[in-house]
């Protein structure tokens, strides 16, 4: 039987070789070399994570909660470091959907397969 938690590791592994990981990896380095441009990143970063955990507790977040991050994040629009690090999130993010619908796809398939089978058997009915 196969060990998945090893697949896992090595896939962990690989991923930090993707090209797309690398990519992330440099724009982040060139993001902390922009003191300003890292400084607000580190600050959008900390409130996102406050507002998720304020969600995640069944707290209301409100318009006065999400204003600072919103006037966080034009500020960041306009610095490059931080559009390209955006840029290179997206890339790595379209990486990990794709992975997951791989690694999710036998159990769609064996849901699709019960589905199609209980409407076989009704339709013998």
């Amino acid at each position: 039987m196969a060990n998945v938690y090893d697949s896992a590791n090595q896939l962990a592994e690989d991923l930090k070789l993707s090209q797309q990981f690398q990519d992330l990896k440099k724009s982040y380095d060139m993001l902390k070399l922009d003191p300003m441009g890292y400084a607000l990143f580190q600050q959008f970063q900390t409130l996102q994570m406050s507002l998720q955990q304020k969600q995640m507790a069944g707290q209301e977040v409100t318009e006065q909660d999400v204003q600072p991050l919103q006037d966080l994040s034009s500020k960041m629009q306009n610095i490059d470091a931080i559009k390209d690090l955006m840029a290179k999130e997206q890339a790595m993010s379209t990486v990990m959907d794709d992975l997951n619908r791989i690694i999710s796809a036998p159990i769609a398939e064996l849901y699709q397969d019960s589905t199609s089978q209980s409407g076989d058997q009704q339709a013998a009915k």
